[in-house]
């Protein structure tokens, strides 16, 4: 049976942060999905999930156990549409923690235990990239390429 996991969020932009967890969390798995959240939600400045799929798809061509594609509705569900049992996440901080444990909790309860969330911990010195800290740094122009994974 082919062990799969889904990576799900915004990415606004994808960061060495999330960069880090995809890599990490390959070695647990056959295939790697990284969903992003499709252009339901409203967020100013937020770009197309086309462009954003594309910009991390760029990453990982050559590696052919990523996969990268919009989803829209619950992580679960794009889980089980993606025949995974895992929803692989990334905490910084005890605030995320709590945040991605109430939210484990709640997805094992509505598919009756079969999608588990792993948690993996920020490397301490990507601990505090977040996507949020990279957009306002970018609106003082500021250079944020050394928070954002090189392009090729």
């Amino acid at each position: 049976m082919e062990r799969i996991g889904v990576f799900v969020g915004t990415f606004n932009p994808f960061t060495l942060g999330h960069d880090s967890i995809v890599r990490r969390a390959l070695p647990l798995f056959d295939r790697l999905v990284i969903g992003v959240v499709g252009d339901h939600v409203q967020k100013p400045g937020l770009p197309s999930a086309e462009e954003r799929v594309a910009s991390i798809a760029a990453l990982y061509a050559d590696n052919s156990q990523v996969e990268v594609k919009p989803y829209y509705g619950l992580a679960v569900d794009f889980a089980r549409e993606h025949g995974a049992r895992f929803i692989v996440k990334g905490v910084r901080s005890v605030k995320d923690f709590e945040y991605e444990r109430e939210q484990a909790d709640i997805n094992r309860l509505i598919t009756n235990g079969e999608v588990e969330t792993i948690l993996l911990y920020a490397e301490p010195k990507l601990s505090s990239i977040s996507s949020s800290m990279v957009r306002e740094l970018q609106h003082f122009g500021v250079d944020t390429s050394s928070f954002l994974p090189p392009k090729d």
